[in-house]
């Protein structure tokens, strides 16, 4: 099982459906918030535990509970996730349940890869076929930048780690 947290403005989308107390998935819950750049709507969605984005075009909100693992599949792909890791996290995505934010600090970071995606995006113009490698970039980013270096999450690296600690050891 998999929680999908959306923030406040998306709740009366995606209304919760449960109060799961935490997900069976090595990338933990996903939070998911809308924002627009360039009169684009888009979905920034981030892992709770590695702070690993998908970005994507806001289409069909409704059924992003549906499409979660599909989603989530075709992100790890681009990380160069193996496909035995990869099949082992989205079977564990089998039932997706929605449930309010928890984690103060994953809304935190989603606000400023929110500002980061625009810097990120070219100002004279961009179409969805960037999103993959606005995304390359939010992995690269170093979050909790104020702390010991140890603690800097980088969320491309943390996401594999945590996959393949989770699934390898099985």
């Amino acid at each position: 099982m998999v929680i999908l947290r959306p923030t406040r403005k998306l709740m009366t989308t995606l209304p919760s459906s449960g109060s799961g107390i935490r997900s069976d998935t090595a990338l933990g819950d996903w939070y998911v918030n809308r924002l627009v750049v360039d009169r684009q709507p888009l979905l920034l969605l981030v892992s709770a535990l590695s702070l690993l984005a998908i970005v994507l075009p806001a289409r069909a909100v409704r059924t992003l509970p549906n499409r979660l693992s599909d989603v989530v599949r075709e992100r790890l792909k681009r990380l160069g996730t193996s496909s035995k890791v990869l099949d082992a996290e989205v079977a564990a995505m089998h039932s997706v349940t929605v449930a309010p934010t928890v984690d103060r600090l994953v809304v935190r970071t989603m606000v400023h890869f929110a500002k980061a995606i625009q810097s990120y995006l070219p100002a004279d113009g961009w179409d969805m076929t960037q999103l993959p490698f606005v995304e390359a970039r939010l992995a690269e980013t170093p979050c909790h930048a104020g702390r010991p270096f140890e603690q800097v999450v980088f969320p491309g690296e943390r996401g594999a780690a945590l996959l393949a600690a989770r699934w390898h050891a099985g």
